[in-house]
């Protein structure tokens, strides 16, 4: 008798179909009869077994079958196609600002794992959420992520190294979290781990946990205390009471920021109130308490109002703070960033290069291509496979972006 075990998938019945779930909120489904051609089998929750076969044997065929299956995954808060990112993918880790890894040339590296998010805010300068555009999202297996954050770390020869995890989305609807975490608090040179989140996902428990994995901040999204101004920004009815309650609780464990985005004509009278309340709960013990951002337009984003520059906004910052005698505005030398080496870029601007198509984009009409351990993203290209000719357009912090030639 055979009987398979998964830490990261589930089985459940959906008719003539074994719909297999995938680090919860992914999954894809399998004809009950493909499963049926190995054997009788019985699925419980994280298993699944087969009476009259090997173990070997039943490895080998079901992971043809996962396989198979895994090219059609979708994600569950949306129906969107996904893809997994893992070490045998062939995709690279470095090269978009989708997924992976991004270094900017300071001793702090982003740690993206994911892609989705639970809410649609007004704002978001990637236009995520239930009412996104995008057209796929990702998710990267976590010892990939490990493994290629090590390669950076070492790169660098640093002793005070930041872990940010952000997303374009929100990070913790990453299974794995706690466990990447975990691990990279492991590394030594690593002395801070942070992550963004809008809260909602959260509860004491996951705080908990993060907290004894080894995070030390959370930079919290929270734009309002007023519900119908939050609600309204997260574009979803948001669940303020319980985050406020939960945002409370979090300097118990870790450091906290409240990092709202002021979005003129919607918050404008909330920055005081969370800066007060940042104060009264205990945030910021080795940082800023409050961290007002700007609402910057971008392209693809959502842009309910028009931006306004960086001086109107600390000229709004420095009235409240004359205003109320409290503190809005705080310098980036407070987050100990530290400029350093910077990963080699393989290509710099005009280059033409031949690059090979790894998969689709998020955007409509383009895909991602691969060439020198990177990926490059080539707009305006139908190509489904094989390899196409690009001109090097961008290239900061090895984030590249090719035209076709």
């Amino acid at each position: 008798m055979a009987e398979l075990a998964f830490k990261d998938l589930s089985f459940e019945e959906k008719e003539e179909k074994i719909r297999i779930n995938f680090l919860k909120i992914f999954y894809f489904d399998i004809d009950k009869a493909m499963i049926g051609r190995l054997g009788n089998f019985k699925i419980s929750n994280n298993s699944i077994s087969f009476p009259s076969i090997s173990n070997q044997k039943a490895q080998r065929k079901f992971s043809m079958l996962l396989s198979q299956g895994f090219i059609h995954l979708k994600n569950r808060l949306n129906n969107k196609p996904a893809i997994y990112v893992h070490k045998n993918s062939g995709i690279p880790l470095m090269g978009t600002n989708y997924f992976g890894l991004i270094d900017r040339g300071t001793n702090i590296i982003e740690i993206k794992p994911i892609t989705s998010c639970n809410l649609s805010c007004v704002y978001c300068s990637v236009d995520e959420g239930p009412l996104s555009r995008r057209k796929i999202d990702f998710v990267v297996e976590e010892a990939y992520l490990i493994q290629e954050f090590k390669k950076i770390v070492e790169f660098k020869g640093e002793d005070c190294i930041d872990a940010h995890i952000n997303a374009q989305g929100e990070p913790l609807l990453y299974a794995d979290m706690v466990d990447l975490v975990r691990d990279i608090a492991k590394i030594p040179q690593v002395k801070s781990i942070s992550i963004d989140t809008n809260g909602t996902l959260l509860n004491k428990q996951l705080i908990d946990d993060l907290a004894a994995a080894g995070l030390t901040r959370i930079n919290l999204s929270l734009n309002a205390l007023d519900k119908d101004t939050a609600d309204k920004m997260a574009g979803f009815p948001y669940s303020l009471k319980r985050v406020v309650e939960l945002a409370a609780y979090i300097p118990k464990k870790m450091d906290l920021i409240i990092a709202p985005v002021w979005l003129p004509g919607y918050n404008d009278n909330e920055l005081v109130k969370l800066a007060k309340f940042a104060q009264e709960i205990g945030a910021g013990k080795n940082c800023p308490k409050i961290g007002i951002q700007n609402f910057m337009y971008y392209p693809f984003g959502r842009n309910p109002v028009k931006a306004v520059s960086m001086e109107i906004f600390y000229k709004k910052l420095h009235e409240l703070e004359q205003q109320h005698g409290i503190s809005l505005i705080n310098k980036e030398y407070m987050f100990n960033i530290k400029k350093c080496k910077e990963m080699p870029k393989p290509f710099k601007k005009g280059d033409i290069i031949k690059a090979k198509i790894a998969c689709h984009g998020r955007l409509s009409g383009e895909r991602l291509a691969i060439a020198a351990n990177r990926l490059i993203s080539a707009p305006n290209c139908d190509k489904e496979e094989g390899f196409v000719k690009l001109k090097i357009k961008r290239t900061k912090h090895n984030i590249f972006l090719g035209e076709l030639v």
